[in-house]
């Protein structure tokens, strides 16, 4: 039934690692024509799908055992759900008669998922299984996007069952609000600036957003999640916006009169200090999910539905416009040290989707990729869970096996799932890593340094093995830099092997992230540099 179901939605690729509670749906899937990817972690299972999902557009599916299986999946869930990934969780239950006992490997999942997922299932009678999974890939998908849990008991994975069923539900298409009203303050503006989120990736509506802002003329500064809407060096784009956003973002978010907000939700990193956030902004707010408008900045004028319907609805209500021009961008940097600059790494860089961890190599990405046509950038916003860049990067090469797919990560991160290039490398699956490697944990570091006394505490990581032959023990080859000069030959090394490959960039200890806007400033408070 179970797999059948999958089926019908579409899902040809699962994520997982079986366990005594799951073993009658794994003995399933011999034969059924699911490819199923062997992770080393159940962890890694939901950030694979998670990746899986965000790079096929549909719903990523992972597998896990009771009790620590079931556990393990929880981090990646709490960061789908952050994010607004559609991912569906299967998590194997003991028998039954035996929930409640405390058996071997019993935990409850139901209860433990429940503040991490849109909806969660304890499926007890078989004659209830595929109206539940039907319920479950319709909720993961509807509205603001997300995970959901089925927790699977062996006897009902053991039991008879009927035919597998559960109708699709077509999801809600209304709008609320008023688009005329909206469009109206976008005219009258002298200063408007597009606040761009994640929530027009999600929503599939990329261009339509990039059409209306064209069309309108109006600067736009993006979250971490919203980048790639526009493309690098695109006239309207001023970059992100945030805690390590451009300066030319952040002073336009202090000088606008109208944000318009498009699939964002106010966050503590990208607003800074709420107060003075715009300070003398009126604010329109577009969004497919009621529970953000009005959260943290009350809107003029709130727009709620689906942005593939919205954005064509304002477009319609719009003259073509010139506006404002914000001041140039500053000069970037100029990196005085003979080991591999970060920008210059990541600038060389041509990929169809990049994956990230989380931590300064994020941020440098976030700033220094290209973002050329049609790039897709996948990373862990809302939950910032290191760990996140490897298995990400795996679900996305799954879903797109010609795209060329590229793991951005640090030394940190990627020793966090150092054990999934064994999963590379059983698949063969061509993604590239680039390993920025500083011997300690550069954003805690560097907080340290600025914020408490450069005290220095725990965030040493240089007795990390050597990764060229950790890479090599796993059967993946790769490449050391250490020179600046080095980096244009050693990243096309990279981006043009065959296969798996490990680019190690061993960067300067003390490399910093600039702009940063301290904690409990605003954002055109920011430090340009020390």
């Amino acid at each position: 039934m179970v797999v059948e179901m999958l089926k019908r939605r579409g899902v040809k690729t699962i994520f997982g690692y079986p366990g005594g509670a799951i073993m009658p749906l794994y003995d399933a899937l011999v034969g059924s024509g699911l490819r199923h990817i062997l992770v080393r972690h159940e962890q890694a299972a939901a950030h694979a799908a998670e990746g899986y999902a965000l790079a096929s557009g549909g719903v990523g599916v992972c597998l896990a055992t009771s009790g620590p299986g079931a556990t393990n999946l929880v981090t990646g869930l709490a960061d789908a759900f952050l994010d607004s990934v559609p991912v569906l969780a299967i998590t194997g239950q003991v028998a039954s008669t035996l929930i409640g006992s405390d058996a071997f490997q019993e935990v409850d999942a139901f209860g433990v998922t429940m503040p991490v997922v849109k909806h969660s299932v304890l499926v007890r009678d078989a004659a209830k299984l595929s109206e539940s999974l039907a319920i479950l890939f319709d909720v993961a998908m509807a509205g603001r996007k997300g995970p959901v849990h089925l927790d699977f008991p062996k006897d009902v994975q053991l039991a008879e069952c009927g035919e597998a069923g559960g109708r699709r539900s077509e999801g809600e298409r209304t709008v609320t609000g008023s688009v005329g009203e909206a469009a109206r303050l976008l005219q009258e503006a002298r200063r408007p600036l597009f606040y761009a989120g994640g929530g027009v990736h999600q929503a599939g509506a990329q261009n339509k957003f990039r059409n209306v802002a064209e069309f309108a003329g109006v600067p736009t500064v993006c979250t971490l999640k919203g980048l790639g809407l526009l493309p690098g060096g695109h006239p309207l784009l001023l970059g992100m916006m945030g805690m390590h956003g451009t300066a030319r973002a952040n002073r336009a978010l202090r000088d606008c009169d109208l944000l318009f907000v498009v699939g964002a939700r106010f966050d503590d990193r990208a607003t800074g200090k709420l107060a003075e956030f715009c300070p003398h902004a009126k604010v329109v707010h577009l969004d497919i999910d009621p529970a953000e408008v009005g959260k943290l900045r009350r809107p003029d004028v709130s727009v709620i539905g689906d942005l593939a319907i919205t954005l064509p609805m304002l477009m319609d209500e719009l003259d073509p416009g010139e506006y404002w021009s914000p001041e140039p961008p500053d000069a970037p940097a100029e990196w005085e040290l003979d080991s591999p600059c970060p920008r210059d790494v990541l600038e060389a860089i041509e990929a169809d989707i990049v994956t990230t961890d989380v931590g300064q190599h994020q941020m440098w990405a976030a700033q220094f990729l290209s973002f050329r046509e049609g790039m897709r950038f996948f990373t862990s916003g809302g939950l910032g869970t290191m760990g996140f860049g490897l298995p990400a990067a795996i679900g996305a090469q799954c879903a797109r096996p010609d795209a060329r797919v590229v793991c951005v990560t640090g030394d940190g991160s990627l020793m966090m799932m150092i054990h999934e290039l064994a999963t590379l490398r059983r698949y063969g699956l061509p993604v590239k890593i680039v390993l920025f490697d500083n011997g300690c944990l550069g954003m805690v570091r560097q907080w340290q340094e600025l914020f408490f006394g450069n005290r220095e505490s725990e965030v040493d990581l240089s007795d990390n093995p050597d990764f060229l032959d950790l890479a090599a023990v796993f059967g993946i080859p790769g490449r050391r830099v250490t020179r600046n000069v080095e980096v244009k030959d050693a990243v096309a090394d990279a981006m043009e092997s065959d296969g798996p490959f490990l680019l190690h960039c061993v960067i300067e200890r003390g490399a910093g992230v600039w702009p940063l806007v301290p904690p409990g400033k605003a954002n055109h408070e920011m430090l340009l540099k020390q």
